[in-house]
């Protein structure tokens, strides 16, 4: 948080402020879930998944809550409007789903429940939309590179949880609206795979099980087993600590972003 002001009063004005939006994003239910969800199980690192599984404490203070408070309130604007012109349908049902809760499975075994909150579903177009509002350069991103594993897998999990609610999905559609004074507008689809979900679901009980099986709550050298991904975005990681060695008091990162975030840290 970067807090200032034209003199001393207004300086500290601007502190409160700062922290009063900080506490209260803290307080939220976003920022209290501990369950892991759809946006969650495509995330490339296995150690950031293994670390959000058992709740590990996090580490990385350098992540602010700005982004996510705006994304939280453009979701409640475009889901006012759409309720507005929400209209029945044939079978006298509403055509939009919006903000439904989905059960993407429920809990079997070992393997925990995993729910959330779709953004909205188009019955008369059969279409699952996932709402993304980024910076200017991720815009760009994902307009080149497409929404990466992350993004790709919590479309599919949102189609699964929608085909679980009685709907019939046929494409998932990722919206990344640009943070700019300009509107920029990019959207990423492609045909509804349960498979895709699939996959991801056993990817998520497979990390799971080697949690269990290796027990790192008791024995804290054995997160080393647990690899990481260069892929994953480790400078927004809530475990990143740059410069540990060790993995139970945060991890150190692997890609560029994580070093550059631990060079930060040295010259700070």
């Amino acid at each position: 948080m970067i807090a200032t002001g034209n003199d001393e009063f207004s300086e500290a004005l601007a502190e409160r402020i700062g922290q009063f939006i900080v506490d209260s994003d803290a307080a939220s239910a976003r920022s209290l879930q501990t369950a892991i969800g759809p946006s969650d199980v495509g995330e490339p690192c296995d150690r950031q998944l293994s670390y959000r599984m058992l709740g590990w404490p996090q580490f990385n203070d350098r992540s602010e809550p700005i982004a996510a408070i705006i994304g939280t309130g453009f979701h409640m604007w475009m889901a006012e409007k759409f309720e507005a012109r929400q209209t029945p349908l044939g079978d006298g049902a509403p055509r939009y789903r919006i903000e439904e809760k989905v059960t993407v499975r429920e809990s079997s075994g070992t393997a925990p429940a995993l729910r959330g909150s779709a953004d909205l579903f188009d019955r008369l177009t059969a279409l699952n939309y996932d709402w993304k509002l980024v910076g200017t350069s991720s815009h760009d991103k994902y307009r080149r590179q497409g929404p990466g594993p992350k993004y790709r897998v919590q479309a599919h999990l949102y189609g699964l949880g929608q085909e679980n609610a009685g709907q019939a999905p046929e494409r998932v559609v990722v919206v990344f609206i640009a943070r700019y004074h300009e509107l920029k507008v990019h959207v990423w689809s492609e045909p509804y795979q349960r498979q895709v979900a699939l996959d991801a679901l056993a990817r998520l009980d497979r990390i799971h099980q080697q949690v269990l099986n290796l027990g790192p709550e008791a024995h804290p050298d054995r997160w080393s087993q647990i690899p990481t991904d260069g892929a994953t975005a480790c400078r927004f990681c809530p475990w990143l600590k740059p410069g540990s060695t060790d993995l139970s008091k945060g991890c150190p990162g692997t890609n560029t972003e994580a070093k550059s975030s631990q060079l930060e840290a040295l010259i700070a």
